[in-house]
């Protein structure tokens, strides 16, 4: 039998996250030390962190994290997402490149606001939406993967296998809804 650490396991990534009950500004100091725990977790792909309250210029927009494997795939997606959202803002997300990680993805960042809130079958609104389109394009666009879409809150993460996590493992599995397909 391999021990903790012999063997990886892509769905085993680890998240941080913290927050001040009194919503007070704090350092960083903290998360980075639960990061640094996290290094060498079971599947050894490092560790990283959530954070909320950091949007508040686009509060009332989805931030959209996402990885592309190639301008293929984020052309495609854009395409998507152009159809089914108002994006207001979009860029790179800045990193620091790390020797261990080998086949760094495009690590984009969307503003957005859905354009239509209808499945074929009823009126939904704007969080089931954005859920459903979620759960679409990791289902469906291979070698893109939305790893935060939040309202003013970002995961962050990056390692060389995280994009490519199956779709049972991506925390939205079991959910079945009708989507609008336009």
């Amino acid at each position: 039998m391999l021990k903790e650490g012999e063997l990886r396991i892509p769905f085993g990534c680890a998240i941080s996250g913290i927050i001040d009950k009194k919503g007070k500004r704090f350092s960083g100091e903290e998360i980075i030390k639960s990061i640094a725990l996290m290094h060498e977790r079971s599947n050894g792909l490092g560790g990283g962190f959530a954070a909320y309250g950091i949007y508040p210029q686009y509060k009332k927009l989805y931030a959209f994290h996402i990885f592309y494997d190639n301008l293929s795939i984020k052309t495609q997606l854009e395409d998507f997402l152009t159809k089914h959202f108002e994006i207001e803002s979009a860029g790179n997300i800045p990193t620091k490149s790390v020797p261990n990680i080998k086949a760094q993805p495009l690590i984009w960042r969307y503003f957005v606001y859905p354009r239509i809130y209808m499945s074929k079958e009823e009126v939904i609104d704007e969080n089931e939406f954005t859920s459903r389109c979620v759960i679409k394009i990791n289902k469906e666009y291979k070698g893109a993967y939305i790893f935060s879409s939040g309202k003013i809150l970002g995961a962050f993460k990056a390692v060389d296998c995280a994009w490519k996590i199956p779709y049972k493992y991506s925390g939205l599995a079991g959910r079945s809804a009708p989507f609008y397909n336009a």
